[in-house]
C-alpha cells in the first residue's frame, strides 16, 4: 500500500471483512462485544488488540475502518474518530491543556472554536493569547517558554487568510509547543499539514469527508503515542465517540472525496476568475485568486486553492440579505463542502455572537458572504450568483 497512490488508498485503506466477504465496508451497528472468557474481558481491558474491541464508545470495527483510511490519506500514525467537528476540536485541546498551561491561537477562527479558546478553557486555568495569525512577529511575541500548544485554521473561517504553518510550526517547537492545526477549508486532498510542520490535525468529518450533507462526524489526527494516549483517555471517558453509522457513511465519502474536491475546486477558480473585478462587488476572497496577498504562500502548501470562495458586497448587510434571497441553486446553510452550493452571512450566523469590533479586527464586514462550491454546473453557478449580484 505505501505505493499506492491516495487515490487507491482512499477506496481501500483500513477495510476490515468478516467471514462473508463482503463487497462493500461493513456496518457494525453494537453498542458492545461479547467475551469466550472472563479471562478474556480481564486481558482486553488490561490492553486490548488492534481488532479487540471493548464497547462502541472505546472503539468499534467500523469507526476503526474510518480512523484507518484518514490516517493514511493524512500520512499520521493514528487517529481518533469523534461525534463531531467541535468534539474534535475539544478533545484535541482538553487533551494537550491543563490548568496553569499557556496556549496561542490565530484570532481568526470559527465562532464556536473561539468559544472554547475565549471562553471554555480560560475557566479550566488556561491562559490564551490570541495573535494575528498571518503575521509571524505576533507568533513569535506571542510564545513563550511555558506554551503548550500553538492552535489555528490552516485558513480562516471565513475571511480565507492563509497561515503559514511551516514557519509557526517552527516558532512553536522552538519552545517545545505543540501545533494543533485545524485543516478543514484546505481538505486532506489539497494539504498535507504534517508535512509542514503540524503535530495534530484536525478535521470536522461533516464537511467535505462526508461531503454529502448526511451525517456528523470529527477526526482527531497525530502520532501514535498522542492518540493512544492522553487523547483516547479523555475522549473515551467524555463519551465523544463517532457511532458506527456515521463512521460508515465517512468511509464510504472518502472514496469519493478526490474526485467531489478536485471538481468543486475548478468551479471555485472558475467563480473567482469571473467575478473578480464585479462592479457590485468590494473584494473577492479565494486563496489562489491573483487579488489574495498571500496566494504565493497558498500556492506553496496547497496544491489547490479550495471549494471556499468569499464576496464582500457592497451595501452591507441589506444588500447581503437581497443577495442571499435572490439566489435560485444556491441555498443557504451554514454548512460547507456539500455536493450542493451553499451560502451563508457569517456576521448574522457562524460569527453572530461577537461584538462589531471583534468581527471588525476579523474582516467580517456586514456585506461579506461564505460560498461553498459545489458540484453543479459551473456556468450555472455563475449565472445565478451575478443574478443575485443584479437584485
Amino acid at each position: 500500500m505505501e505505493n499506492w497512490s491516495a487515490k487507491t488508498k482512499l477506496v481501500h485503506a483500513g477495510a476490515k471483512r468478516s467471514q462473508y466477504g463482503e463487497l462493500s465496508e461493513a456496518l457494525y451497528l453494537t453498542q458492545g462485544f461479547l467475551y469466550e472468557s472472563a479471562e478474556q474481558a480481564e486481558a482486553r481491558f488490561i490492553e486490548s488488540g488492534e481488532d479487540e474491541f471493548i464497547y462502541a464508545r472505546y472503539g468499534n470495527p467500523t469507526v476503526r475502518m474510518f480512523e484507518e483510511r484518514i490516517s493514511v490519506l493524512e500520512g499520521a500514525e493514528d487517529a481518533f474518530a469523534t461525534a463531531s467537528g467541535m468534539a474534535a476540536v475539544n478533545g484535541a485541546l482538553m487533551a494537550l491543556l491543563g490548568a496553569g498551561d499557556h496556549m496561542v491561537a490565530a484570532r481568526a477562527l470559527f465562532g464556536s472554536c473561539l468559544f472554547i479558546v475565549e471562553d471554555i478553557l480560560p475557566r479550566f486555568g488556561v491562559e490564551v493569547t490570541l495573535v494575528d495569525g498571518t503575521d509571524l512577529d505576533a507568533w513569535r511575541a506571542a510564545v513563550r517558554p511555558d506554551t503548550k500548544v500553538v492552535f489555528l485554521e490552516s485558513i480562516s473561517n471565513p475571511t480565507l487568510e492563509v497561515i503559514d504553518i511551516k514557519n509557526v510550526s517552527k516558532i512553536a517547537h522552538d519552545v517545545g509547543a505543540v501545533v494543533v492545526v485545524d485543516n478543514v477549508f484546505a481538505t486532506p486532498v489539497f494539504q498535507q499539514s504534517f508535512d509542514l510542520g503540524a503535530d495534530v490535525v484536525i478535521y470536522s468529518a461533516t464537511k467535505h469527508i462526508d461531503g454529502q450533507g448526511r451525517c456528523l462526524g470529527g477526526v482527531v489526527l497525530g502520532s501514535r503515542e498522542f492518540i493512544k494516549g492522553p487523547l483516547q483517555t479523555y475522549l473515551k471517558h467524555t463519551g465523544a465517540a463517532m457511532s458506527p453509522f456515521n463512521a460508515w457513511v465517512m468511509v464510504k465519502g472518502l472514496e469519493t472525496i478526490v474526485l467531489r474536491c478536485e471538481a468543486q475546486a475548478t468551479t471555485s477558480e472558475f467563480l473567482v476568475t469571473e467575478l473578480e473585478g464585479h462592479a457590485r462587488l468590494n473584494r473577492v476572497a479565494y486563496p489562489f485568486a491573483n487579488s489574495h496577498p498571500q496566494q504565493a504562500l497558498a500556492k506553496a502548501q496547497m496544491t489547490r486553492g479550495g471549494t471556499v470562495i468569499s464576496l464582500d458586497i457592497k451595501g452591507g448587510k441589506d444588500a447581503a440579505f437581497k443577495f442571499l434571497n435572490a439566489l435560485q441553486i444556491v441555498r443557504i446553510s451554514n454548512n460547507l463542502g456539500d455536493a450542493k452550493s451553499l451560502v451563508t452571512h457569517p456576521a448574522t450566523t457562524t460569527h453572530q455572537r461577537l461584538s462589531d469590533n471583534q468581527r471588525g479586527s476579523l474582516g467580517i464586514s456586514d456585506g461579506l458572504v461564505r460560498i461553498s462550491v459545489g458540484l453543479e454546473d459551473q456556468h450555472d453557478l455563475l449565472a445565478d450568483i451575478r443574478g443575485a449580484l443584479s437584485a
